[in-house]
């Protein structure tokens, strides 16, 4: 029931855009597959938000492996050519 200050006409725009996000969030449930939607009904949200922060730790530790093994490289310098041994 509209009211004389038109405050329906906002929650009709309200409701049509949330109803318009939550098919858009079922379709992309959809494509991601049986194996995705097991994954979100087994593990709740919490759950989820910390494996993908652990995640992303152990992709900050390998980049800092890497980082390291890259420094380590480039303070022996370029690589020696090669050398020249004389047998008698």
């Amino acid at each position: 029931m509209a009211d004389m200050t038109g405050a329906t006409g906002g929650l009709d725009a309200r409701l049509a855009e949330l109803e318009s996000r939550l098919r858009e969030m079922e379709r992309r449930e959809r494509e991601a597959g049986p194996l995705r939607s097991f994954f979100n009904e087994l593990f709740p949200s919490e759950v989820r938000d910390h494996l993908h922060a652990a995640q992303k730790e152990q992709l900050l530790a390998v980049r800092a492996m890497l980082d390291r093994m890259i420094e380590k490289t480039e303070e022996h310098g370029a690589p020696r050519g090669r050398e020249r041994i004389s047998v008698d």
